[in-house]
């Protein structure tokens, strides 16, 4: 199975490349392309975390890497059909779009639904970071686990100390240790994030 992430954010913000960086580390740098970067995008425009990485790209669009749309499935919040284990039987290629997430959601995934004309799969009804959908549809397709089988957690607390906390309006995966799964560095990025957005309210 592979996986395509279409790029729809300006340049590489440090969330997206802590997200990137953790799909790369799971499913496989030969498992995974980012599509449709900006024309004239060269080598030098890549951030250095995910080239070290081997993270493959290209400025075309996701429709070009497969022999047939046929084999291409989007995975699209507003899909009327919920991902199975049996699509792995008919779908080689799964998009996503590689977005930050808004909220509450502005169905950004729809502009992908109306350029390409893919058949698209749900996970679910709750948004997911780029990072949780892909590793959700890694469960359901490769590990053969049912979507309701998966043990989620939604819009989790982050305490960064005692005083100091955000809600994160997302579904994750949860660990064993019942926390969601986050990629490295992410706590620290939001703590900054949030001290940013006090700093320019004051």
């Amino acid at each position: 199975m592979k996986y395509i992430i279409e790029h729809m954010e300006p340049g590489f913000t440090p969330w997206v490349v802590l997200e990137y960086s953790t799909i790369v580390r799971e499913v496989g740098k030969e498992n995974l392309i980012l599509t449709s970067l900006p024309e004239g995008t060269t080598e030098a425009d890549i951030p250095q975390e995910l080239k070290d990485l081997g993270i493959q790209w290209t400025t075309d669009e996701c429709i070009s890497i497969a022999e047939s749309r046929q084999s291409l499935c989007l995975l699209d919040p507003a899909a009327s059909q919920d991902l199975t284990p049996s699509d792995s039987e008919k779908f080689e290629y799964f998009v996503f779009g590689g977005i930050l997430g808004d909220h509450p959601p502005r169905d950004r995934t729809g502009e992908l639904r109306k350029k390409y004309g893919l058949e698209g799969r749900r996970l679910g009804e709750l948004q997911m970071t780029t990072d949780t959908a892909v590793r959700s549809t890694q469960l359901i397709i490769q590990n053969q686990i049912k979507f309701e089988d998966i043990t989620f957690i939604d819009y989790p607390e982050i305490r960064f100390n005692r005083y100091e906390a955000t809600e994160m309006p997302f579904r994750y995966v949860m660990d064993k240790t019942g926390k969601p799964i986050l990629p490295d560095g992410m706590i620290a990025l939001i703590k900054k994030d949030t001290e940013q957005s006090l700093d320019d309210l004051l």
